[in-house]
């Protein structure tokens, strides 16, 4: 990285071009402003309801809403069965890719229908009914979507666990749930090498269980324990059943999946989402958002399944839109760094969405990758699961975009379901590293800890943060914690109770344009020497260096300030070996662009930073190294072994 974007343009306006064909238009924010639920009533008619909805908001028991209460729909059938009925079949749903080059296929949604309707046939068998729950247990692959969408035809809860957590993770979450059935692979591939998966699921079904029946996918052909009786193979049961299956609309209420977040401690929380309320917001926003035009565009979007963001931009939303997209099993460098590159070659892809870390990880490898690769067909851009900083955001625009394209940088968590905050491409104009404001049909605000609005002025400056709240109901809003309504209360509304308002966890501030700018999780807001310091503003200063690739902060114990400020970071390859003065640079680096204050006690150069197979940082883990504690899990790490690399570093 240089210094290419010192003298960069503060804001990015989309093309005439771009703007004269957009789906959404700033008339949009006038129709939600002028009646917010007639907005979300027009939005949800964009789905089919088997039994029209007569009444929108029901916020009379808050904080537990219902929305589209007395209406009934069947959300694969809203995802499948209509664009098939449509005409549609013979339109690719799916261009899977799996890890091992040259393993792909491409699913019509016809071919995905049948497959949906022999799944559910085949989970009937098994003894699923409405109500019921089923946990996923699952890579990438066709069948992990196909069972997702059986369990919402037939109204049975899917509970998907990311297949890179360990035995005792998927224990703790199939015991909460009280899963009748788990559906999973005999094994995956990682890096190339096809490893277990399916003991796991033996380990945490092992004792005291309420799993009837493990359905297990043939992935990777390895030798796999089998429980006679209780083990069933997919191809047994699901390839024989009878493609007709005539699916049954559920009230809007009905549960539709539990996803359960882990915080750094604590049992796991069961977010509960419904059915019309998430599907009209996934739905809405994948099309207003990403700009999807389905007759012709290819979408990426690189979550796994096992978190909120594949349950909505990888699942409902895109195909609830007919949209064609790439579901990809693999990492991003397997086998070489040029495979997310060849995919959008191959496909065409023309909407990709991504995290921040995997677009730093590319500017670490360097341009001459990603120019090596023709990339012309990416009309639109976006990032989620944290935020942003603004260099690696012009970086993607550029070299990913030709810098012509938008950059959707979207705000959302998996309690709010779908997106909140984010640029509406064609309308706003762009800035790096802001997730700009919140969408038509979103209320959002910024408040001190008296819950004072922190108005956008030059009263405030630009680095004076509070707290991002909701302060009113959305369509795809948790319903509550599985099995535990004080939880949910007192975690998401006590803080504001008199108020009404849902408090999201996250650090804001406004800028003097009126954008929001998201900081990160409030335990991610240092206190040194009594100012509140941001560890995603120092880590954007860091990044800011010509030379620093990527950068993590942590806030450390110190008995002279109270957190002293250690910062990780990741040197571009020509100047890989840091060295003291570089070091000294970083600190000065920080302090000219945000304060002193804000000047890290220690950085250290190392060869790589612990993420999760996901993208995200473990920042909790770099806590117990920076204060020489034992570390906690690590079961989610992509590579438990960089912290011998992060220790020899240090």
């Amino acid at each position: 990285m240089t210094d290419t974007f010192t003298e960069a343009p503060a804001t990015y306006p989309a093309s005439v071009e771009f703007a004269a064909q957009a789906n959404g238009t700033e008339a949009l924010y006038r129709e939600a402003a002028a009646d917010r639920l007639g907005f979300w009533a027009k939005q949800a008619n964009r789905l089919s309801w088997q039994t029209p909805f007569t009444e929108v908001l029901d916020w009379s028991e808050a904080p537990f809403a219902k929305w589209f209460a007395d209406g009934a729909l069947n959300v694969a059938y809203n995802c499948v069965d209509r664009h098939v009925e449509a005409g549609l079949g013979e339109r690719v749903a799916i261009h899977w890719e799996g890890e091992p080059v040259d393993d792909r296929r491409s699913i019509t949604y016809a071919e995905l229908f049948t497959d949906v309707c022999r799944a559910a046939n085949a989970l009937t068998a098994l003894g699923l009914r409405a109500g019921d729950r089923v946990a996923i247990y699952m890579p990438m692959i066709p069948e992990a979507v196909v069972a997702m969408l059986a369990c919402a035809r037939l109204g049975v809860l899917h509970s998907v666990v990311f297949a890179g957590y360990a035995a005792s993770a998927l224990k703790a979450r199939i015991d909460d749930a009280e899963a009748k059935v788990v559906i999973t692979t005999d094994g995956q591939y990682r890096r190339g090498q096809a490893v277990p998966l399916k003991a796991a699921v033996d380990e945490a079904v092992s004792t005291d269980t309420t799993v009837e029946h493990v359905l297990v996918v043939r992935r990777t052909g390895i030798e796999t324990p089998w429980r006679e009786g209780r083990d069933v193979w997919w191809h047994d049961v699901v390839d024989s059943a009878s493609p007709d299956h005539t699916p049954q609309a559920f009230n809007s209420e009905h549960p539709l999946f539990l996803l359960y977040t882990s915080g750094t401690t604590g049992k796991p929380k069961g977010i509960v989402h419904t059915s019309g309320g998430y599907l009209t917001q996934a739905s809405y926003t994948h099309h207003y958002v990403f700009d999807i035009k389905p007759e012709t565009d290819v979408y990426w979007c690189t979550a796994d399944i096992g978190w909120i963001t594949g349950h909505s931009y990888v699942v409902y939303g895109p195909l609830s839109n007919g949209a064609t997209q790439v579901l990809y099993e693999g990492t991003p460098a397997w086998p070489d760094q040029h495979r997310h590159f060849e995919i959008i070659e191959r496909y065409g892809v023309t909407i990709y969405y991504t995290a921040p870390t995997l677009v730093r990880t590319f500017m670490k490898w360097g341009r001459d990758i990603a120019d090596s690769h023709d990339l012309s067909t990416l009309r639109l851009l976006g990032t989620v699961g944290e935020p942003i900083n603004p260099e690696a955001w012009r970086w993607y625009r550029e070299v990913f975009g030709a810098n012509e394209t938008p950059i959707v940088d979207t705000w959302w968590q998996t309690e709010t379901g779908a997106a909140m905050i984010s640029p509406l491409p064609g309308v706003t104009e762009c800035k790096p590293g802001s997730a700009t404001r919140p969408l038509p049909g979103i209320s959002a605000r910024v408040v001190d800890d008296h819950g004072n609005l922190i108005e956008p002025s030059p009263e405030y400056g630009e680095h004076a943060s509070g707290y991002l709240v909701l302060d009113q109901p959305w369509p795809s809003m948790l319903r509550g914690i599985w099995g535990d309504p004080k939880r949910f209360r007192e975690t998401y509304w006590s803080r504001f109770a008199d108020r009404g308002w849902y408090f999201a966890g996250d650090g804001a501030r406004y800028d003097l344009d009126g954008n929001i700018w998201v900081l990160g999780r409030i335990d991610d807001v240092m206190n040194v020497s009594g100012h509140r310091i941001s560890t995603a503003e120092v880590e954007s200063a860091l990044v800011g260096h010509a030379h620093v690739a990527e950068a993590a902060v942590v806030g450390a114990s110190d008995e002279h300030t109270g957190q002293a400020i250690i910062a990780f970071v990741i040197l571009q390859a020509d100047r890989a070996d840091g060295g003291a003065e570089m070091i000294e640079e970083l600190r000065a680096e920080v302090a000219r662009e945000i304060s002193p204050i804000a000047r890290p006690k220690e950085v250290h150069v190392v060869p790589e930073l612990p993420k999760t197979r996901s993208g995200k940082i473990m920042r909790r883990l770099l806590r117990d190294v920076a204060e020489g504690r034992e570390l906690g899990d690590t079961s989610t790490l992509l590579d438990p072994t960089v912290f011998e690399a992060i220790r020899a570093a240090r």
